[in-house]
């Protein structure tokens, strides 16, 4: 499943797979590079979700305090 399909949860769970990986110290330089590129970009989309998911609570309770 693309990084951009999966759900937060998902996303986090595979990103701390990745972070014991590489804790392992037991991956190759060339997998251990394609483990930290996935992991970086696992880590963009879910700092992006919270974005999203904070923004989306502070209008909601600009809409209540509207009410």
């Amino acid at each position: 499943m693309a990084a951009s399909k999966q759900t937060f949860e998902a996303s986090l769970e595979r990103l701390a797979q990745i972070v014991e990986k590489l804790e392992s110290g037991t991956e190759s330089l060339e997998e251990s590079m394609k483990l930290f590129e996935e992991g970086a970009k696992l880590s963009a989309r879910c700092y992006e979700m919270l974005d999203k998911a904070e923004q989306k609570v502070t209008e909601l309770e600009l809409s209540l305090i509207h009410i």
